[in-house]
């Protein structure tokens, strides 16, 4: 099982980033270049939680996403061709006195078969650095998406 700990500084607001996390329409693939139109699919839908499926490249999962507690969106693996157990993402977010937003992102993988088992071990090597840069990415997106000026990496 591999866990990945991630840091990102934006610009954009709290608010902004869930209303980014959670916006399961047209456009998603440019703020997040792992979630391809040919796998999304919502499946149900609350105020504050959701049931998608989604992914790229012949890998997806279905997640439940939860974002009742506005400082956090957790997106539990419910089902996914490679991925069980505690599979998932916890993205908190803390609003920066000057404006802004610091994200701690928690990805966790663990996989359900050998396909699975390899890319988790990958990912527990050289998998920071990737999905860092694709952090790097969607927030990018985000920012520009909110008309938010680039804010700080790291």
């Amino acid at each position: 099982m591999a866990t990945i700990h991630l840091k990102q500084t934006t610009a954009a607001t709290p608010e902004q980033v869930v209303a980014a996390l959670t916006d399961f329409g047209p456009g998603r693939a440019e703020l997040f270049g792992n979630s391809s139109a040919e796998f999304l699919k919502v499946h149900d839908r609350g105020a504050d939680w959701a049931d998608v499926t989604e992914g790229s490249g012949g890998i997806w999962e279905r997640l439940r996403y939860d974002w009742s507690d506005p400082r956090r969106v957790v997106m539990t693996t419910t089902d996914s061709n490679i991925w069980g157990g505690a599979s998932g993402h916890t993205y908190t977010l803390h609003r920066r006195p000057g404006g802004g937003t610091d994200l701690d992102v928690v990805v966790v993988r663990e996989g359900r078969n050998l396909k699975g088992r390899v890319v988790g071990a990958l990912l527990g090597t050289v998998g920071k650095g990737f999905l860092g840069k694709a952090l790097g990415n969607t927030v990018k997106a985000i920012e520009a998406r909110a008309g938010a000026p680039g804010g700080g990496r790291g």
